[in-house]
């Protein structure tokens, strides 16, 4: 079905079209998630990993109101330097940025909505939201969630944000339906970290059998998406002791200063940097690279599978 607020990027359309792979990929990232120019030129380097592994690259943003799958360098570079001042966009937002004509930085929620829109299945992130600790009084659960749990769109991450309560995200995702797969290993990653102490619903080896269940899924009908956790190289995974020390700091600052809400994941993320020395920011851009790869491969593993009917 067309959408009247969508526009698909000439490259991607013309490889949904002829059936090749294509893979999408957030905003937030570039906006809230590291300064400029480091911002820009991940960005441009994921979409490079994503063409050397055979797939097309699709950024996904809001601009002047526009839902955007696919960006250009001139676009990326934009939402690098404009930063923090783009809106973060969630579900609830995007009919009054649309309406309004603004710009939105697409967050997990709104890249899975605005994908499945334009008929993209694969989606690499860094770490997708989940139940906030201290969540069972504060209510704070991400949205990311329940788009999980209602979007048909293969999620490839390196685990829910460590920020979180891991155990609390994998519960939520339980009652909703949604599988978590982890590539590799039987045992949720911990984002900055390959371990958490927790297990996940299937460990799966190969690209191949990840298109495989993806399609498999969409073929019984069933709704919502897949999760796919893929540990951060270990070349590059960081000490337990040292994040775990570090997001408790970051998270009692965050309470004291009485930060909630959508800034609630940004501060942490930044103030967890700063107290690693710029260490938790390397991790995460070497783990989105390699969710990256990953989604690149599983996405040309699905399309030579052919669409489900």
């Amino acid at each position: 079905m067309t959408n009247a607020f969508l526009d698909v990027k000439p490259e991607v359309a013309e490889a949904l079209a002829a059936g090749r792979p294509v893979v999408a990929l957030e905003s937030t990232i570039i906006s809230h998630g590291m300064p400029y120019p480091q911002n820009v030129e991940t960005a441009l380097h994921v979409e490079q990993i994503i063409r050397e592994n055979g797939a097309v690259p699709a950024t996904i943003a809001i601009i002047g109101g526009r839902l955007k799958a696919g960006l250009s360098a001139e676009e990326i570079e934009y939402f690098g330097r404009k930063g923090t001042a783009i809106a973060k966009a969630s579900r609830r937002d995007l009919a009054v940025l649309c309406a309004r004509g603004e710009d939105g930085a697409t967050t997990v929620t709104t890249t899975m909505m605005i994908a499945s829109m334009a008929g993209i299945r694969i989606f690499a992130t860094g770490g997708i939201g989940g139940v906030h600790r201290g969540a069972e009084t504060t209510m704070d659960i991400s949205a990311d969630l329940e788009e999980l749990a209602q979007t048909p769109v293969m999620v490839i991450c390196a685990g829910a944000k460590s920020i979180l309560d891991l155990g609390l995200t994998l519960e939520y995702l339980e009652t909703k339906g949604v599988p978590v797969i982890g590539y590799g290993t039987q045992e949720l990653p911990a984002f900055y970290t390959r371990s958490s102490g927790f297990g996940v619903d299937y460990c799966i080896d190969t690209p191949e059998e990840l298109a495989r269940a993806f399609r498999v899924q969409r073929e019984l009908g069933l709704k919502g998406g897949m999760l796919v956790t893929n540990p951060i190289p270990e070349e590059y995974s960081m000490p337990n002791a040292v994040i775990d020390e570090a997001i408790d700091r970051a998270i009692a600052e965050c309470s004291a200063q009485g930060i909630h809400g959508k800034a609630t994941t940004p501060f942490l993320l930044a103030r967890v940097a700063e107290l690693t020395g710029g260490d938790s920011l390397a991790s995460n851009i070497r783990l989105v690279y390699n969710n990256a790869a990953l989604a690149a491969r599983t996405a040309c593993a699905y399309c030579r599978m052919g669409s489900p009917a």
